[in-house]
C-alpha cells in the first residue's frame, strides 16, 4: 500500500529549532520513496481543514512535529477516522509521546514513523473538549496559565514555576459524581485526569493508567500538611498508591487514585484547568468521558 504523509511542524513549541527538523525530514523521507508534503501547524489550533485534504489527497498518515497541545487539537479532528497518527515529540512535556515509547530523538521517531506499527487509543472529553493525555484542575492548572505567559519555555522553568506553585498553593473545594458510587466531596490541591501514564518529560502522576483501556484515571491530592502534600505526590509517582475501587469516602491517605470511564467533577471555586498541558477557562461543572478507540496511532 503507497502512503502519502503530511508532516505538521509546530513552529514555537519546545525549544529547539526547526529549520534542520525540516531538511531531515525531506531527507529521510524521499529516501524511503514515500510521498509527503510539509504544512505549518495552526496558531489557533483549528484542524476542519484536515479531513478534507484527507480525502482529496489520499494522505494516510498525518505526522505532527510538536506537544501535546498540537496532538490533541490534531486528534480532535480527526477521531474516527482511519488516518495515521504519528508522533514527532517537539514540546515541553511530551506526555502522549513518552507514554506510547515514541522516543524524543527525532531520528528514531522518525523510523517508528516509517514502520507503520498503528494501534487505536483512547482520547478524553472535558465539556465537549478533546484531551490526547491528561487535564488537571487546581494547582497544575495554575501552574499551566503561568508557564504560558513565559517567554522562555522548557523544563527548568516548568520545575521553577510548579515549585513556586507549591509553596504558595491552596486547596480547593469540588464534588465528585461517579457512576456506581455515591457523591464525595472533598477539598484538594489538584485533581488529575489521565489517559496515560505521562505528566511529561517522563513524570508519572497516573502510574497505572493505559491509553487504550476504555478508562480514566483519576488522581486527587487532598488537603494536608505541606510536607505530606509533597511526600503523597513523590510516593504517586513512584507508584507507591494501589488504584482503588470508585470512591464511596474520601479515606485516610493523602492521594485518592481510583479508575473510571466517566464522571462529573463540580468545582464551585472555578479552579484552574490545563488540557494536555495548555491553559484553559475554567467552568464550575466538568462533564468527563472517556473515547474509545478515538485514534490510530503510530507507535513501536
Amino acid at each position: 500500500m503507497s502512503r502519502k504523509i503530511i508532516y505538521l511542524i509546530n513552529p514555537i513549541s519546545g525549544t529547539r529549532g526547526k529549520r534542520s527538523l525540516k531538511e531531515m525530514i525531506r531527507q529521510k523521507t524521499q529516501e524511503q520513496g514515500i510521498d509527503f508534503s510539509i504544512l505549518p501547524t495552526s496558531a489557533e489550533g483549528d484542524y476542519s481543514h484536515l479531513a478534507s485534504l484527507i480525502r482529496a489527497e489520499g494522505v494516510t498518515d498525518i505526522v505532527i512535529c510538536g506537544g501535546d497541545g498540537t496532538v490533541s487539537a490534531v486528534m480532535a479532528a480527526l477521531r474516527g477516522s482511519s488516518v495515521r497518527l504519528g508522533v514527532i515529540p517537539m514540546g515541553s512535556g511530551n506526555g502522549l509521546a513518552f507514554a506510547a515509547g515514541i522516543p524524543r530523538d527525532p531520528a528514531r521517531a522518525m523510523d517508528i514513523v516509517f514502520a507503520g506499527k498503528a494501534a487505536p487509543i483512547d482520547g478524553v472529553l472535558i465539556n465537549d473538549e478533546f484531551s490526547c493525555m491528561l487535564a488537571g484542575i487546581g494547582m497544575d492548572g495554575k501552574v499551566a496559565h503561568e508557564f504560558a505567559g513565559q517567554r522562555r519555555r522548557g523544563l527548568q522553568t516548568y520545575i521553577r514555576i510548579t515549585m513556586r506553585n507549591f509553596f504558595s498553593a491552596r486547596p480547593y473545594p469540588f464534588r465528585l459524581c461517579v457512576p456506581g458510587s455515591r457523591e464525595l466531596d472533598v477539598d484538594a490541591f489538584f485533581i488529575s485526569i489521565a489517559n496515560g501514564n505521562q505528566f511529561g518529560n517522563n513524570f508519572t502522576i497516573a502510574p497505572r493508567a493505559s491509553l487504550h483501556d476504555g478508562l480514566l484515571d483519576i488522581v486527587i491530592a487532598k488537603k494536608t500538611g505541606r510536607l505530606n502534600f509533597l511526600w503523597s505526590v513523590v510516593r504517586q509517582v513512584l507508584g507507591g498508591y494501589p488504584v482503588q475501587p470508585a470512591p464511596a469516602g474520601t479515606g485516610k491517605g493523602a492521594i485518592l487514585y481510583f479508575q473510571t470511564p466517566s464522571l462529573v467533577i463540580e468545582n464551585p471555586a472555578e479552579a484552574p484547568l490545563h488540557i494536555d498541558g495548555d491553559p484553559k477557562t475554567s467552568a464550575r461543572t466538568f462533564r468527563i468521558e472517556v473515547v474509545p478507540d478515538a485514534i490510530r496511532l503510530i507507535q513501536p
